[in-house]
């Protein structure tokens, strides 16, 4: 049967070398089980050859697609769980029976992973383009906390992806593509006073924060660039008036002059292990 719970060897193409499970925490949470299966566990077949030839007179599928979270980052809380789906395409003379994709991180498979997340399902669901063409789709389940269970986790992750052919030949790659996982942001704003006299300072504060997978709470970003922005009461376009840094713990504050009514909000355009947030805009009245 295939192995989607954990097992105890590394997948490294077919590599049966053990990985050591961390014994360390990161702030309050254990570190998981980060054992990977290897292609054969995955697929079930054990030391069998595909239709008792050797691998060398079979040819592999090819992988022509691999598309994880609907090609967008995956971006996580402090909490909640994050469902996402993958699908592989991939052909081959005899069809395609089955598909894997899941998610690690680290530098290298054999010897250094720190994080790993696997598919929901035992089996993916393959719905045939062609006779020797499929897409398969699976899910997989991200939880901030326990998957998710220290910070520097944030980041590049990279795709493992396998396909069974009709023959029971295989593809695997463990580094097939990349996929991004951010903590989730937040950013505020508050535009004083209101209302306000025409030539006088308007004050604009706010903090720029990010989720804290260690601690399961948001953390003010520090030094981090931010926009400050503009929007006319009669215009549905903001401008950037100035870029301010967030403080040590997170928090903006700058000051402009009053002209026209209008709304204020700060702008932050993401980094690699945060996402890009824009607050909602607040009204100033200016007399």
């Amino acid at each position: 049967m295939r192995i989607r719970a954990t097992v105890a060897a590394v997948s490294g193409a077919l590599a049966l070398s053990a990985l050591a499970v961390p014994a360390a925490q990161a702030g309050d949470q254990a570190v998981p089980s980060l054992d990977k299966p290897t292609a054969a566990e995955v697929f079930g077949l054990g030391t069998k050859a595909p239709l008792a030839r050797s691998r060398a007179a079979v040819s592999e599928p090819v992988i022509s697609k691999v598309v994880i979270n609907g090609g967008k980052d995956i971006v996580l809380g402090t909490t909640a769980s994050k469902k996402i789906t993958v699908s592989l395409t991939a052909s081959h003379p005899s069809g395609i029976t089955d598909a894997y994709i899941d998610l690690w991180h680290g530098s290298d498979v054999e010897t250094d992973v720190d994080g790993w997340v696997a598919p929901n399902e035992e089996f993916a669901t393959c719905t045939n383009s062609s006779a020797t063409t499929a897409t398969c789709k699976l899910t997989i389940t991200i939880v901030p906390g326990a998957d998710l269970y220290m910070n520097a986790l944030a980041g590049t992750w990279h795709v493992t992806a396998g396909a069974l052919a009709g023959d029971n030949s295989f593809a695997y790659d463990d580094y097939f593509s990349k996929a991004r996982v951010q903590r989730l942001s937040k950013v505020t704003v508050n535009a004083s006073p209101e209302p306000v006299k025409k030539g006088k300072t308007i004050t604009v504060t706010g903090k720029l924060s990010r989720a804290n997978w260690e601690t399961g709470t948001y953390k003010g970003y520090t030094g981090q660039s931010v926009k400050l922005q503009f929007r006319k009461k009669t215009s549905s376009t903001y401008t950037t008036v100035k870029t301010i840094k967030s403080n040590s713990t997170g928090e903006l504050k700058t000051t402009t002059t009053a002209s026209v009514d209008g709304y204020w909000r700060y702008s932050f355009a993401g980094t690699s292990t945060t996402p890009t947030v824009t607050a909602a805009g607040d009204f100033v009245d200016v007399k």
